[in-house]
């Protein structure tokens, strides 16, 4: 299953906006996100605005009023986040990472606001991260409409730039992108990060790129120089779809620029089991720790109890040694698989090419 959405009539800016009520005389149906009306005062009070749903919207206090008296759900800007709720498009590299100096960047802006919330939020906080979740969900839905086969890659976020594994995964990522698919990655450092850069790169050569980024490894050093030291790669890319969907729950590790299409959430589990529903095509598991345990444990737990009828989306492990050996997660999954349809579409290989090929086949 994918991600299923109800088709809704958006309007997501005001020349959108002026180009609808120019024919429509009433709103009914209509969502109007984050869309400043303050100069469109005259024109909201000749239309039927009952049922519409106005999220985030700037209005006159007259205006807003008026909305509201005559049936409009109005569901207002949230002071004090330093996000917007309601925003209508998922992120780029370069939204996130918005002033030379990291500390002053929108990407630790709001982690620093996330990171300074109670156990139990308030309930405006809560309601500000669920708003944000579902508008960059719906965004997501809006980009990946007629969307290439999407394939998972998975793997640690402490990978370094500089080393064989990352150039390894890199590779991975170009030669999915070549055969036609989406590379989708949890948006973050290393394994994610070498993923999203071969999709992107496609078919270049990737040789002065992974030196140009060798050049600073580790993001625990410097995140800025780090983020800075990509972003003069990125920019020269092609623009192929390299999806990454990050999360503030582990804001510690920052977002990679490499993915030009970015949903990065609030909700951890929310995020995850996105990943999981939207690669059909399948999963690649590059060596991990604990989060990239988690993600196989619970793609083999859908896997595991997936309907009739229903094929289970492959599973493909890189790494006999460590995936048999060095955390043995390969022999349990095999255990658990015995006798059901999930049996099949576990895969157990030596090199990220023969991921490559096994996902093709499939």
């Amino acid at each position: 299953m994918g991600l299923t959405r109800v088709p809704r009539l958006e309007i997501e800016s005001l020349a959108q906006f002026d180009d609808v009520v120019r024919d429509v005389p009433a709103l009914r149906g209509w969502t109007i996100q984050d869309v400043d009306l303050n100069e469109r005062t005259a024109v909201l009070e000749r239309l039927d605005v009952g049922g519409a749903l106005f999220l985030g919207c700037a209005f006159t206090p007259a205006a807003e009023q008026w909305v509201m008296e005559h049936g409009g759900l109005v569901f207002p800007r949230l002071p004090g986040t330093p996000f917007d709720p309601y925003r209508p498009s998922l992120y780029l590299a370069r939204d996130l990472y918005d002033t030379p100096v990291y500390a002053h960047t929108l990407d630790a802006r709001v982690y620093a606001w996330y990171a300074a919330l109670p156990d139990n939020p308030p309930v405006e906080s809560s309601l500000a991260m669920t708003l944000h979740d579902a508008a960059l969900l719906e965004a997501l839905g809006d980009r990946l409409d007629d969307h290439p086969p999407i394939v998972g890659v998975m793997g640690g976020h402490a990978l370094n730039r500089g080393t064989a594994e990352y150039a390894a995964a890199a590779h991975l990522g170009s030669q999915l992108a070549g055969r036609g698919l989406m590379v989708a990655t949890g948006g973050g450092p290393g394994a994610m990060e070498a993923a999203n850069l071969g999709a992107r790169a496609g078919s270049r050569d990737l040789g002065p790129l992974l030196t140009a980024l060798g050049r600073c490894p580790d993001f625990r050093a410097d995140i800025g120089t780090w983020a800075a030291t990509a972003l003069a790669v990125e920019e020269d890319l092609p623009p192929g779809p390299s999806l990454g969907i990050p999360t503030w729950y582990y804001g510690h590790e920052p977002p990679n620029v490499f993915a030009n299409m970015i949903a990065k959430l609030f909700s951890n589990a929310i995020r995850e089991d996105l990943l999981l529903r939207l690669c059909r095509v399948g999963l690649i598991f590059l060596p991990g720790e604990a989060g990239t345990v988690q993600e196989i444990f619970q793609a083999a737990t859908a896997s595991y109890y997936t309907p009739a009828g229903v094929i289970p989306a492959p599973m493909i492990f890189v790494g006999r040694r460590y995936w048999s050996r060095t955390l043995p997660v390969y022999p349990l999954l095999e255990a658990l698989a015995a006798g059901r349809p999930m049996q099949d579409k576990l895969s157990l290989v030596d090199s990220p090419d023969e991921a490559a090929d096994l996902v093709s086949r499939r």
